[in-house]
């Protein structure tokens, strides 16, 4: 699949979820029907090739969260949130983000994007917490896709330890026939069929387990175990211990999926980090200094969408030898020079040729 004939379903659905002109639809579900419209034809396009190549562009959903430092004029969305990433209670903006990543990261798509209300005043709904938002963003985006007529396998759902609800896990799976795969905690506790307790202390910690080898992960020895939890009740453990890191444990509720497949699953987690990172820091998305809440979370959704199309540019039309860095930089100095239709972009030129303005 080259990227020519992903290009215009690509940037044809940027533009129609409100870059380039202007969208009736609020920003958040600006997020959603970006997400949907990259998707589809990238699912048809893998529908129609080989099994080895399907199986290298198999989808892994990734959900988490991250506090938006907002600088200026405090709105109502701001709150004090715990940042994992700073390992402290920040004043922001929370946002919750639900993406696909494509095969081991060759595409990373946003499909939702949601912004937690700390503390609403008046009518309406409560205040979701980020379970909640995470279980409607992918219950909304599985409905959408299967509108369109994309029939996906049972997903695979990955989250940090923070998502390691049982309700969740057990929706996932009653819903979608899926598997919502996180990090367990130090402080689990864990039955094995032989009648041992064990804690997850114990299974962060060098051991004489069944360790075994795949060529699927190189590299990585893992342990696998089932075992019942009196929160989860019947879990599948995944021990895994990779060189120059500390051992952890992944765990999911009762599943045949190999060990393998959950490890590279785990692995794809990163990704959304890197889109936060991306955001916050080559995006300067907290720089922002808009006085009204939506303006806010139109800025925010922008920004994620500039995010996909930086990703896509540096990782399948440059295929690597530009980074996203280096396209910033070229963007902030060269950008009357940009050849605004080899990108299918001329609505972007308002009117002032084909060059970009």
């Amino acid at each position: 699949m080259s990227s020519a004939l992903w290009l215009p379903d690509v940037l044809g659905a940027v533009s129609r979820a409100g870059l380039g002109q202007e969208s009736p639809l609020p920003p958040a579900r600006c997020a959603a029907r970006l997400g949907v419209d990259v998707l589809v034809p990238l699912w048809r396009h893998a529908a129609s090739a080989s099994e080895a190549t399907r199986s290298r562009w198999q989808w892994t959903w990734v959900a988490d969260d991250s506090v938006f430092k907002k600088y200026g004029q405090q709105l109502g969305l701001v709150g004090t949130w715990w940042s994992g990433q700073e390992h402290r209670v920040l004043s922001g903006i929370d946002g919750v983000l639900l993406v696909v990543v494509i095969g081991d990261g060759k595409l990373v798509v946003p499909v939702d994007f949601a912004i937690r209300r700390p503390d609403p005043q008046g009518p309406g709904a409560p205040c979701r917490d980020k379970l909640h938002w995470v279980q409607v963003m992918l219950d909304g985006r599985v409905a959408a896709l299967r509108r369109r007529g994309v029939v996906l396998p049972p997903p695979m759902v990955v989250a940090d330890s923070w998502f390691s609800d049982s309700k969740l896990m057990r929706h996932v799976a009653a819903t979608h026939e899926g598997t919502l795969l996180v990090e367990g905690k130090s402080t689990y506790v864990f039955a094995l069929p032989d009648g041992r307790q064990v804690n997850g202390h114990d299974l962060q910690t060098p051991s004489a387990w069944a360790w075994r080898h795949s060529p699927q992960t190189p590299g990585v020895r893992y342990a696998r175990l089932r075992a019942t939890s009196p929160t989860y009740g019947a879990v599948t453990i995944t021990i895994v211990k990779e060189p120059g890191a500390d051992q952890y444990y992944v765990m999911c509720l009762e599943t045949a999926v190999s060990s393998p497949r959950l490890i590279r699953a785990w692995k794809r987690r990163s990704w959304i980090e890197y889109c936060f990172r991306t955001l916050k820091h080559l995006l300067a998305t907290g720089a922002c200094q808009v006085h009204s809440e939506d303006a806010y979370y139109g800025h925010l959704v922008l920004r994620l969408m500039g995010c996909f199309v930086l990703f896509y540019t540096s990782r399948v039309i440059c295929k690597g030898r530009l980074t996203m860095e280096e396209i910033i930089f070229s963007l902030k100095h060269y950008w009357r020079f940009v050849d605004s239709e080899p990108l299918e972009l001329k609505a972007l030129s308002q009117g002032m040729g084909e060059k970009a303005a």
